[in-house]
């Protein structure tokens, strides 16, 4: 769960809206509602779809192969990678870096804005595929209900992680967090598309082979 979890973690659309967030005027009663409908959308959609792959058929014994796990993840880090050299190959081709989603020049958020804005990034087809990645791995690894959970509470944390620090930071100390929030932007409107095709690249590639060995 970990490197998928990891590669929720560093993708850069979530991590530069809450940058946008935490530099516009409204961000004491945004950044925070963002946050836990970031969080409450990385829960809800992984324990769904761990619920879901609990239909999968599973092998009658340990000692026999989970084939259809092992298909289904394959078929899901082949989709992870089609789309992050999809994504890459935009990025490559394209000379103007612009922020996500249209928030150039977004500067105010209401709270339940940055609520909703926070949990529909979680339904995005790589946010989805990841889930189910993770879902897969919770119905064939975890051998207790106590287990399943802790491993879904650990890829929740893991995942927001990178949003949660910079609004915690901000709140403990803003004068000097905010020079860092405005380079870190800049950086990311550059490279963050790069940055997050290889992550997504090295984490499909590994949930493939993942796959592969329960052929």
């Amino acid at each position: 769960m970990i490197p998928i979890a990891i590669a929720i973690a560093l993708s850069t659309v979530p991590i530069m809206i809450t940058i946008v967030i935490l530099l516009s005027p409204e961000r004491s009663r945004a950044a925070m509602p963002f946050l836990i409908g970031w969080v409450a959308g990385i829960l809800v959609v992984v324990s769904i779809c761990a619920l879901l792959a609990e239909a999968v058929p599973a092998p009658r014994s340990p000692r026999r192969p989970d084939t259809v796990i092992g298909t289904i993840e394959i078929i899901v880090g082949v989709a992870l990678l089609a789309v992050a050299i999809i994504s890459w190959i935009r990025a490559s081709r394209s000379d103007v870096h612009s922020m996500p989603m249209g928030l150039g020049s977004k500067t105010k958020f209401s709270a339940w804005e940055a609520l909703g804005l926070g949990f529909i990034l979680n339904v995005r087809p790589k946010g989805i595929l990841l889930a189910i990645a993770g879902g897969l791995t919770v119905r064939s690894d975890a051998e207790t209900l106590p287990i399943a959970v802790v491993a879904i509470l650990v890829y929740t944390a893991i995942g927001a992680s990178t949003v949660a620090v910079p609004i915690i930071a901000v709140r403990v100390a803003p004068g000097r967090t905010e020079p860092i929030l405005i380079r870190t932007q800049d950086w990311l409107v550059r490279h963050g598309t790069a940055i997050t095709s290889v992550v997504l690249i090295v984490i499909a590639l590994l949930i493939i082979g993942m796959g592969v060995q329960r052929l």
